[in-house]
């Protein structure tokens, strides 16, 4: 049965060759559909391991920081700092926005002599310096923020470098040191600032709406009240300041239960405080699950499109041969050896797509803007699910060899 399969395969090996390189090529993309989803949730869960933090406290009623908007006031970890269990506290702002890269750097943006953007997670820091929550752990390169205004770091994926200067709303950052891995739950590369700037990027308005609200204010006679100076002076002086964070990250003291903190927090300050398994569950449940349906509908459709292309190759070969499979029958060939024959091809071009489909996916995969993470345990899955698909497939082909009438080897 092996020699029948193989010295068929040989006798049309460029046609079964090439047709396995056409499937490969799909179950390449399949592959790397799988890589996106994955590093998706690996994007999610570096993001959570990065912070440093094992409690998320945001404003209630909130699924923030990352997947709702939230805010809350900037002296808050105050009083969070000290509950009992909890080791630190540490203020921290998200905004994702584009970062613009000013001509004359060494990067990209300076070798074409004009600005170019990035886009980019602003993150703010508390003061503090590595191993405050909210720094990146590590470095590849300079160093970490040691001024309270006009630093950054960068993650290497924005493609900036040491020195760079960038431009965030009204200020200029130059950028003295490079991380790596540090990503949104979008795969956006992040930029670390100190958190004043951050507050001020976030939360401050323009001057001109500035303006208008003070206008506004100082036009309105509740506020101009003779028996009470200085009132004026304050609720202007309120409108130009920015007290708001979007989260405190609290990191708890060891021998003490995240469960139990987070609950003590919700009860007495009245926040939102998420565990680290929980906000897993909502980045990984919530945030990106329309993106798994999509990816899924898309797996499937592969899948039945491969198993389309095998079905029709497997098919047209078997009639390309009803002469030979009718001669296999009159010299009393048995019907699961010919069906073995038909099997061991469909398998066979299987493989050969496998192995293609596989390198291709390895060689497509650092060229995806996105981070594509390609794990053994799907190339296994897709290994058995591909040979499963070629098994099934071959079944028309079975059944259009086995209706053969032996008369045929001797028929005009």
């Amino acid at each position: 049965m092996i020699s029948l399969a193989g010295r068929d395969i040989l006798h049309a090996w460029g046609k079964f060759v090439f047709t396995g390189i056409g499937l490969g090529l799909l179950i390449g993309v399949t592959l790397t559909m799988a890589g996106v989803y994955r590093g998706m949730v690996d994007d999610g869960r570096a993001l959570l391991d990065n912070s440093g933090a094992d409690i998320w406290v945001v404003q209630q009623g909130t699924l923030g920081p990352y997947a709702e908007p939230s805010s809350l006031n900037d002296s808050t970890w105050r009083s969070l700092r000290a509950l009992p269990g909890v080791q630190d506290a540490a203020n921290v702002t998200y905004l994702t926005m584009q970062v613009q890269r000013l001509a004359g750097n060494t990067g990209a943006a300076g070798a074409a002599g004009a600005t170019s953007d990035v886009r980019a997670m602003v993150v703010g820091i508390a003061p503090g310096g590595s191993g405050t929550p909210g720094w990146p752990p590590y470095l590849v390169a300079g160093r970490q923020l040691t001024r309270s205004h006009y630093e950054a770091v960068a993650d290497i994926a924005s493609g900036m470098v040491l020195g760079e200067r960038i431009q965030i709303r009204r200020n200029v950052y130059t950028v003295v040191g490079l991380t790596r891995r540090m990503v949104s739950s979008g795969g956006d590369p992040m930029v670390f600032i100190p958190l004043k700037d951050a507050q001020a990027a976030q939360f401050l308005r323009d001057n001109d709406a500035l303006w208008e609200s003070r206008h506004r204010t100082a036009a309105n006679p509740a506020f101009n009240r003779p028996g009470v100076p200085g009132l004026l002076d304050a609720v202007i002086a309120s409108q130009s300041s920015n007290p708001s964070v979007n989260a405190v990250l609290v990191r708890v003291r060891p021998g003490h239960d995240a469960e139990d903190v987070a609950q003590a927090i919700r009860r007495w300050q009245r926040f939102t405080a998420t565990t680290r398994a929980q906000m897993d569950g909502i980045l990984v449940g919530k945030l990106i699950a329309t993106s798994a349906k999509q990816i899924g509908m898309f797996l499937a459709i592969l899948a039945l499109v491969s198993a389309a292309i095998v079905a029709f190759i497997i098919y047209t070969l078997t009639l390309g041969k009803i002469r030979e499979i009718a001669v296999l029958k009159l010299i009393g060939t048995k019907n699961r050896t010919i069906a073995g024959m038909i099997v061991q091809q469909a398998l066979g071009l299987g493989l050969i797509g496998f192995v293609v489909g596989k390198i291709s996916a390895t060689l497509m995969a650092p060229a995806f803007p996105k981070y594509v993470l390609l794990v053994p345990q799907d190339t296994a899955m897709g290994l058995a699910a591909i040979l499963a698909i070629c098994v099934l497939a071959s079944g028309v082909a079975i059944r259009a060899a086995l209706r053969v009438d032996p008369a045929e080897a001797v028929g005009g």
